[in-house]
């Protein structure tokens, strides 16, 4: 994949995709797993509410270029159309021997899409309290997934 200024990133060379959809409980609470590319495919996370996740962890490596026009953007999406909790850690600095920098801002969206806790592009973390009375409530006033249309 090229992204605007040239640069290409080939992930597809080293990575290949998972082969399930995983959800845990954890303390009560079920967790949907996801990874960075994962974010830009819907249906994986409508298939994680499906499966009962009112959490969906995604550890990421975005990029500059990428991170900072689609990152929030695209992790608000997901929690609003999952009415789920979203916790996305994100790495800093670089990878691929430096060749890739990264966009951090790490961040916590609640299910009606709204940042509840984030960071910056510095070393740090976030945190914030998941309350699950809070995400089952929009999930019963707007009960989205009972209308979902599989065409």
């Amino acid at each position: 994949m090229k992204v605007p200024g040239g640069q290409s990133y080939l992930e597809s060379d080293t990575m290949k995709r998972g082969e399930e959809v995983v959800v845990y409980e954890l303390e009560g609470v079920k967790i949907g797993c996801a990874i960075c590319y994962d974010l830009r495919f819907p249906e994986l996370f409508r298939k994680l509410r499906d499966k009962g996740a009112e959490v969906i962890v995604l550890p990421a490596a975005f990029t500059l270029q990428t991170g900072k026009d689609h990152w929030e953007q695209l992790l608000c999406a997901r929690a609003i159309e999952t009415q789920s909790y979203v916790a996305a850690s994100a790495q800093i600095f670089g990878h691929d021997e430096g060749k890739k920098l990264c966009f951090g801002h790490s961040l916590i969206i609640d299910p009606w899409g709204v940042t509840i806790a984030n960071c910056s592009d510095r070393v740090g973390h976030a945190s914030a309290t998941i309350d699950t009375d809070y995400a089952a409530k929009i999930r019963s006033s707007m009960p989205v997934a009972d209308h979902h249309v599989v065409a």
